[in-house]
Order: structure tokens, then C-alpha cells, then sequence
């Protein structure tokens, strides 16, 4: 059977039989054509064949197909990039393909979590690289430190106990991301401010709301976790990377318009690089953000008596706020930001990583556990290789005191008992009286008090006491003498003879 085969403008006749396989078709072109194909771990170079406007797969059959006497079939040259490296996700548990030039291979960890984050929309403070022998890798080091070869797969791992929140901030979800929310509060700032730059990069805008009325600007800057606060020498250079910013890489145009109606000091903040919204939104393609922000840039603010365009105006509002920041950080001046003493500091390379993607449920249990006190066995009872659960051992002891009753006396012992009893506190009291005469007379002479001044006086005034104040310890003080039985002369007496 002879077909025709149409590859680069010219048109040539091939003789094949009815059984033979696309492939077998593709090697008699690569042959006849002196095509050079490759594969390897840069990417391939292959024959596609195409009939009647479908490609042809290599284990199809002439005839199954029903290529028929004298048809065409046209021929293409195709060339595909293999991923130059791959990134596990931990939290998504998908593999993510790296599409760069091979040079990548030599650059830096950072330039890679750069990359890294345009993809998974990640703040680069929220996670780390490991190799796949599990080693962290540090941004300051190159990718050949690492032994990186083409087509290596890192590992994405993220904060303990963080993976269920970032789930609810990638699926946009507001209640999830509330639930899995920490108790401590510098760490509820941060997931706050993470949880304000995913929604702006992937667009939702009912987790963006909550954000913004969570006090969370637009154009403050994500930072970095808590624990790692004094560690700003190694800290990656995008860090500083606002919220406004990732609308505008993901051309978010709704995300952008919310922003700048929160605050219009949006248009005009910069990340590390120092570029704009506006210049960032001009590199990633996205017309739509760039028109409406040329649009605000270039538009005028109009006050009753005048109007002012949008740069002076931003300039203003930019001075005032300095203004403002001055004079909080003069009243405020024993304020230290950062660690506190007692607050636990990451630190590359010396402390225990905390960044290995475990889950809320069995980071928090292990947490509950730590701090659980075990309660000592019972006296008479033998201890069992079994755990025993303390709250059910204490539930136990309630239930057996509860449970338990005196003994019932007879009416004429429980009287006789209740005499004895009166008795022997009186004799208490008797005694007790007797030491604190004898003590007083004891030490009356030895402790010698100026004698009470029958002169009028008077005292000096108490600025910080009140007259309520004055009243209540004027009350306490007699009520003290009438309980006591003696004088706050006597007492003082007594106190100081105790003291000597």
C-alpha cells in the first residue's frame, strides 16, 4: 500500500503494508529524511505523524486506523524539555516540575525558592528544601554543594502543626484556616499575614476580606516566623514581599482593586528588588492589573479647595505616617521588638528543625502530652507494665470519696463527744492567752514606742490615697483590734518584740 508523507514542504512516496505500526512508518521516514533524533535528561527530540488532523500514537496499527490506498500523513519534528529539577510538595503531597535552563544547576538555594514560590504561591518564610537524603538545605549555599544533578527531586517541608492551615489557605477555605490557627500570639500575626499573601496569589476574595479585618495591611511585608527573629543575616531577600505584591505576580485583578481601596499607599510599595506593583505586573503579562493601575496612578485626590495627584499624594500620607512612627517610638522607647527572653530562637545548623511537616493533630498531641503530670499510684496498690490514664485514676478517687459515709454514732456518745470536744478548746484558748500576756509583759519594757501624743496634730496629707482608700483601712483596723482582742499599740509591740 503506498501513502504519502508531507514533512517540510516537500512530498514523498513511501511503500508499507497494512500491518506495520506507526513506528515502523517513523523509522522509514527518520531513515529516508536523515533526521537526527535524541533523548536524554535534557529533553527529547521525536517524529510526530499526523492523520486527518490527530497524532498517531507509536503502537497503532496502519489498518486500525484507517489510513486507506494514497492518503497523507504529515510529519513534524518535535523537541520537549524535560524539567531540569522536581520539588515534592509536602502538603500537597504533588510533585512540582522546575522548568529552567540547566544554568539553574549553578545558582544559589534562595534563587530556587524563588522559583519555588512563583509556583506554589508559598511565602519562602513558611518553608525549607531538603535534599532526598532528607538534609535541609540553607540559601546561602549553591545547588552543586548539594551534589544537584539534572532532574533531582527536594522535598517542600513546611512548619510542624502547619500543614492543615496552609491546606485551608491553598483551597481558600475560611473556617479551616480559623480552626487551625496557633494559641500564641506573635504566631497568630504571622499565619495571619500568610494567610492574606496566599489569598491574594490564588484570588479569593472571602479569605482576603476576613484578613483585611483581621488587621492585616496590604502592604506590610510577610516577614518570617517568630522563631526566627534575630536570624536577619540569613534571611532570604524576599521576605520583605507583600501581600500586594503577590496579587500582582498572579494578576489577581480583583485582589489588586480590594488592596488599593483598603489603602493607597498600596501602588507605591516596593519589595526587595525595589520594583512596584505596577512594574511587576508589567513583567508577568498581566494587561488587565496594569491598566488599572496605571489608571489610580495617574489620577487626582480632590479635598474641597483642591486637588492633588495620586504620587504627591501618596508622598504626603507616606510623611505623615513617619511622623507618626516617630513619635509612638519616643513615648514607646523601652519597647523591644524581636525575641524576648524565654522565646524559643531557629538558628541554622545548631537548633533541632521544627520544619518536617507534621501534622496539627500530632504536633499538638505530642505538645499535650509533654506537659501532662503523671500522678503517683495509690498507697496499698501494685504498679501494673499497663499505662494508666491519671484522669482516670482521679476519676476513681472522686467516685470512692463520694461514695463513702462515717460511720453512724448514737445520739447520747455523739453529745458526750461534742462536750469533750468544747472542752479541750477551751483549754486551747486558755493557754493561748496566757503566752501572749506573758509575751507582751515580757517584751513591754525591752521595745520601748514614743507615748501617744494627746497634742493636736496635724498629719500630712496622702496625694496617692483616696478618701474611699483612707475609709476602707480605717475599717480594717478596727475590725482587726475588735477580732484580735488587742490594740493596734499592742500589736505593733508584739510584732516588733516577735522581729527582734
Amino acid at each position: 500500500m503506498r501513502i504519502f508523507i508531507a514533512f517540510e514542504g516537500s512530498f514523498e512516496p513511501f511503500d508499507v503494508s497494512a500491518d506495520e505500526t506507526v513506528e515502523t512508518v517513523k523509522l522509514m521516514i527518520k531513515d529516508y529524511f536523515h533526521i537526527p533524533l535524541s533523548e536524554d535528561k535534557q529533553g527529547r527530540r521525536y517524529l510526530e505523524l499526523m492523520y486527518a488532523g490527530a497524532a498517531l500514537k507509536d503502537g497503532w496499527s496502519i489498518a486500525d486506523v484507517g489510513i486507506s490506498f494514497c492518503s497523507t500523513l504529515k510529519c513534524f519534528v518535535k523537541e520537549e524539555d524535560k524539567p531540569t529539577l522536581y520539588v515534592f510538595n509536602a502538603v500537597t503531597q504533588e510533585t512540582m516540575p522546575i522548568m529552567e535552563s540547566i544554568t539553574l544547576l549553578g545558582n544559589k538555594v534562595s534563587d530556587l525558592r524563588t522559583l519555588v514560590t512563583l509556583r506554589c504561591g508559598f511565602p519562602v518564610s513558611v518553608y525549607c528544601l531538603r535534599t532526598p537524603q532528607g538534609q535541609e538545605m540553607y540559601d546561602c549555599n549553591a545547588l552543586r554543594d548539594y551534589q544537584t544533578e539534572l532532574g533531582t527531586t527536594f522535598r517542600l517541608d513546611v512548619w510542624d502543626g502547619w500543614k492543615e492551615f496552609l491546606m485551608g489557605c491553598l483551597l481558600g477555605q475560611k473556617l479551616k484556616v480559623q480552626r487551625y490557627l496557633s494559641e500564641e500570639g506573635p504566631i497568630l500575626k504571622y499565619q495571619k499575614r500568610v494567610a492574606l499573601y496566599i489569598a491574594a496569589f490564588y484570588g479569593y476574595m472571602e479569605l482576603t476580606e476576613w484578613a483585611l479585618k483581621q488587621g492585616v495591611r496590604p502592604n506590610e511585608a510577610v516577614g518570617v516566623h517568630p522563631y526566627r527573629a534575630w536570624c536577619h543575616e540569613a534571611l532570604h531577600a524576599d521576605v520583605s514581599k507583600c501581600p500586594i505584591h503577590a496579587a500582582a505576580e498572579s494578576g489577581q485583578l480583583l485582589i489588586l482593586k480590594a488592596f488599593v481601596n483598603c489603602s493607597t499607599l498600596c501602588l507605591e510599595c516596593k519589595n526587595a528588588a525595589g520594583q512596584t506593583p505596577l512594574t511587576i505586573a508589567l513583567k508577568h503579562k498581566h494587561k488587565d492589573c496594569v491598566l488599572y493601575l496605571l489608571n489610580k496612578m495617574w489620577s487626582t485626590v480632590s479635598f474641597p479647595k483642591i486637588s492633588v495627584p495620586m504620587r504627591i499624594y501618596i508622598k504626603i500620607k507616606q510623611w505623615v505616617l513617619r511622623v507618626h512612627s516617630l513619635n509612638k517610638s519616643q513615648l514607646y522607647r523601652a519597647r523591644i521588638s524581636g525575641a524576648r527572653v524565654g522565646d524559643t530562637v531557629m538558628v541554622d545548623g545548631f537548633t533541632k528543625p521544627k520544619m518536617t511537616s507534621q501534622s496539627w493533630y500530632k504536633y499538638g498531641h505530642k505538645n499535650s502530652q509533654s506537659t501532662l503530670c503523671q500522678l503517683s499510684p495509690l498507697k496499698g496498690q501494685t504498679t501494673s507494665k499497663k499505662a494508666v490514664n491519671p484522669l482516670a485514676i482521679s476519676q476513681q478517687n472522686t467516685r470512692e470519696k463520694t461514695l463513702m459515709f462515717p460511720p453512724l454514732v448514737d445520739a447520747n456518745k455523739f453529745s458526750e463527744l461534742q462536750r469533750h470536744q468544747e472542752k479541750n478548746q477551751k483549754k486551747i484558748t486558755d493557754t493561748a492567752r496566757r503566752k501572749e500576756k506573758f509575751i507582751k509583759n515580757a517584751y513591754l519594757p525591752q521595745v520601748p514606742l514614743p507615748s501617744v501624743s494627746k497634742v493636736g496634730y496635724s498629719h500630712p496629707s496622702f496625694y496617692y490615697a483616696s478618701p474611699s482608700a483612707v475609709f476602707s483601712l480605717r475599717s480594717s483596723l478596727k475590725s482587726f483590734s475588735k477580732h484580735n482582742g488587742k490594740t493596734t499599740r499592742e500589736n505593733a509591740i508584739y510584732c516588733l518584740a516577735v522581729a527582734r
